[in-house]
């Protein structure tokens, strides 16, 4: 039998796939289909100091090969979410990454002080990168405001940090090299980006917020290219996500340089696809000669065969 269990940012995972935050709520509606113990780890949805109402509708749309949502952060508040969320995911033997979201930098590292010490939390993930609200982009355009609030929620945790990273920029590696300048231990990639749908018969853009973030199949391309230059040149491990819909493209993403995935945009078409993706995966690397994805990350990283000879 395939190995599957990895160790990512000090996280121990019984399998490389994760769910991708966002898409998947708090687990509520997937429990009641699966079991969430199958999967490596649950990225919850964003959560913020308070609760954020999201932009008006409407808020999704079609898209070739994916989709393009303008939800805008929407969630209840940390307060919600340490007092009704986390207690119902520690009932799941997974690991569970907290999504922080924020408007300013105080509110990043509010939530990310709150949820740290909080039993069942396994790491936080910074959204830097949400291309859906006013001040979105904020962090994710310049490398030094990457850094500063890398570096103060870092001073707010021992939780392993990961930073989302946005494709939405010229140079996603100096935006890695920053983060990593700052303290995190490990990034995600990538955010959705940013796009647009045009109403003929309105002769306006279809989603309220006039842009929105692209995500799916159409966006793997580009998702496998920032990952394979992230982990070749910033030396900190990397979640991949980005259109994975099969275990053959989660394969992809750790051949590139992933040291896990996450499955987002999938779940909307097949409310199954995690924990599929996790059988398939196997399949994909018995079917490749790989003893365990961590053997198949080292066939494709030089640098980590080298490291273990």
């Amino acid at each position: 039998m395939t190995g599957q269990a990895v160790s990512f940012a000090g996280l121990s995972l019984k399998n490389p796939v994760l769910t991708a935050s966002g898409t998947f709520g708090y687990g509520r509606e997937a429990a009641e289909l699966y079991d969430l113990g199958l999967l490596g780890g649950v990225m919850v949805k964003g959560v913020s100091r308070e609760p954020w109402p999201g932009n008006a509708p409407l808020r999704v749309a079609r898209a070739p090969g994916g989709m393009l949502n303008a939800i805008g952060l929407q969630n209840p508040g940390l307060e919600h979410f340490l007092s009704t969320d986390l207690p119902f995911l520690r009932r799941y033997d997974t690991a569970v990454v907290v999504n922080v979201v924020g408007h300013d930098l105080q509110g990043f590292v509010d939530v990310v002080r709150g949820v740290t010490g909080q039993a069942g939390v396994g790491a936080v993930e910074l959204n830097i990168s949400c291309p859906n609200v006013a001040d979105g982009l904020l962090f994710s355009q310049d490398p030094a405001s990457a850094r500063k609030l890398v570096a103060a929620a870092r001073q707010a945790t021992d939780l392993p940090l990961v930073v989302k990273m946005s494709p939405n920029v010229t140079d996603p590696v100096a935006l890695g090299l920053a983060c990593k300048e700052g303290g995190a231990d490990a990034l995600s990639a990538i955010n959705t980006l940013l796009g647009m749908a045009i109403d003929l018969r309105r002769r306006a853009p279809v989603l309220g917020n006039r842009t929105g973030g692209l995500s799916g199949p159409a966006v793997k391309p580009v998702g496998l290219r920032i990952v394979f230059d992230l982990a070749a040149q910033v030396g900190l491990p990397v979640i991949g996500m980005g259109g994975i819909e099969t275990g053959s493209d989660a394969l992809e993403y750790i051949m590139a340089g992933a040291s896990a995935v996450a499955v987002g945009t999938a779940v909307f078409r097949d409310p199954l696809a995690p924990p599929r993706i996790v059988r398939e995966l196997v399949d994909e690397l018995e079917q490749h000669g790989f003893e365990s994805a961590a053997q198949a990350w080292a066939a494709a990283n030089p640098a980590a065969k080298e490291a273990a000879s």
